[in-house]
């Protein structure tokens, strides 16, 4: 479930049309109407919204592993995903030839059309 803060839809600088900034924080001020769980409210933080615990912290029914080199990809198993870690372009451009080659899924890329970009902007500068 996405909390949101109160008055998300109201300012760009909170969230309007920007999800990435749309973080909680917990309603306060003595008349708020979110803080006192009134009904037609948006869902306020609470125990019980929260995920069983067979399902914390995996995507899919996969643990995330992260990735920093191509020797990381090779310890990657089937009930594995991969993330790239902060590593530099070179050492992505690796990572994702390889894990190409071994069919191995990583989450925050995708390596073909990653590896179809790079190699247009590389004929673009020759």
């Amino acid at each position: 479930m996405k909390f949101l803060r109160r008055v998300t839809h109201r300012y760009s600088r909170i969230g309007l049309r920007r999800k990435s900034i749309q973080k909680w924080r917990r309603p306060t001020g003595r008349d708020n109407k979110m803080r006192e769980k009134r009904n037609g409210r948006p869902p306020v933080v609470s125990i019980g919204y929260g995920q069983s615990r067979k399902t914390v912290g995996k995507i899919g029914d996969k643990v995330p592993v992260a990735v920093y080199n191509v020797e990381d990809l090779k310890k990657i198993g089937k009930n594995n995903v991969a993330i790239i870690g902060k590593v530099g372009k070179r050492n992505k451009i690796e990572i994702a030839k390889k894990a190409q080659e071994l069919k191995i899924e990583i989450y925050n890329l995708n390596p073909r059309i990653f590896l179809k970009e790079i190699n247009k902007t590389t004929k673009n500068k020759k």
